[in-house]
């Protein structure tokens, strides 16, 4: 199932490159700024219940397609661009086994335990 999990984000993650390759943006931009939902962890300062809330917030695929669809409507290409890169972003995290968080620790993912958690569980 986690090889399966992982070929259906693969997927999506293409398709936001597909998506971003329709936009009116250098190609650079795209890799210069997949990492910036990251910022979201930043909200882990202040605990694990605020960091999980607005990190679950930047990395949830509905967020990125109301933004997205936001963009094609008002036909604002900023924000488009910030749709498919917080969907990109999404998909890629989940890729490679980040989820989204659980309110007790950052390394308790909907995807299961990351990080050396994961590596004691086994």
């Amino acid at each position: 199932m986690e090889k399966l999990i992982k070929l259906e984000e693969l997927g999506q993650f293409l398709l936001s490159i597909i998506l971003f390759s329709q936009l009116e943006f250098a190609w650079w931009i795209f890799p210069a700024c997949i990492l910036i939902p990251d910022l979201s962890m930043l909200g882990y300062l202040a605990g694990p219940k605020i960091g999980a809330r607005i990190y679950n917030f930047f990395h949830h695929k509905l967020l990125a397609v109301i933004v997205l669809m936001l963009g094609f409507y008002f036909n604002t290409p900023l924000l488009t661009l910030s749709g498919v890169l917080l969907f990109g972003h999404s998909a890629m995290d989940r890729m490679f086994g980040y989820g989204l968080k659980f309110d007790d620790s950052f390394n308790n993912t909907h995807l299961g335990l990351i990080g050396k958690n994961k590596l004691e569980s086994q």
